[in-house]
């Protein structure tokens, strides 16, 4: 369904960015920003799957800031060359890419961000400092970081209840922060319950959040 593009950002770097097109007029654009895994198959995926729901949708590859091609699995060792990777790389230059992959899609109409991991941190970023229509963030961990920003944006947020990574104490300092904000919590769901390739799968709770991700894209993106 997809093919892969050269994109170049604003300081001039270039790199891929993996591009999927629906079946018929798009309802509109959208970002799938990476985990700590780079572009991967999974991610792939992911891209098609909302193509198939009608949008242009596009996933730019983070890692080429630091090694082209960049495609990880989930054992502890990929792990920790994606923990490594992602630390080269700041969060402006990181959203500089984001940027670079909105303008690429932005003849399809209003354009949507959605993230995972790092991803679901820089889809709150995206959503606090540029201008997407929408934003839905999974287990974004740093997003506790920066809960003083505020969304420009319509955006949700999504959580596992037992996310070792991201403990309940401060997704409720998340919600306090922003009351007005959808803000979900699933039940036995652990952090990366989302991704089909991972031994931390819930299927429920990935099929609910997917259900609310496309109703909330549909509602502010078309």
């Amino acid at each position: 369904m997809g093919q892969t593009i050269t994109l170049k950002a604003a300081d001039g770097h270039a790199f891929d960015a993996y591009k999927a097109e629906p079946a018929g007029k798009p309802r509109g654009g959208l970002v799938v920003i990476q985990e700590i895994f780079g572009a991967n198959s999974h991610i792939r995926a992911v891209t098609d799957s909302f193509a198939a729901q009608g949008y242009l949708a596009i996933a730019p590859a983070l890692f080429d800031r630091v090694k082209k091609g960049v495609e990880l699995g989930y054992d502890q060792a990929d792990m920790a060359a994606g923990r490594e990777i992602r630390g080269k790389i700041s969060w402006e230059n990181a959203l500089k890419d984001v940027a670079a992959a909105m303008d690429a899609v932005k003849g399809a109409g209003k354009i949507g961000v959605v993230g995972y991991c790092w991803g679901g941190s820089l889809a709150w970023l995206a959503a606090t400092r540029m201008k997407p229509a929408a934003a839905s963030c999974y287990y974004g961990g740093q997003v506790y970081d920066f809960k003083d920003e505020r969304p420009s944006c319509p955006t949700m947020l999504h959580f596992g209840e037992k996310d070792a990574s991201i403990p309940q104490e401060k997704v409720a300092e998340i919600k306090a922060a922003h009351p007005g904000l959808p803000l979900f919590v699933y039940k036995d769901a652990g952090h990366g319950f989302h991704c089909d390739h991972r031994g931390s799968y819930h299927p429920a709770s990935a099929k609910q959040a997917m259900d609310r991700t496309l109703e909330f894209f549909r509602k502010h993106i078309g």
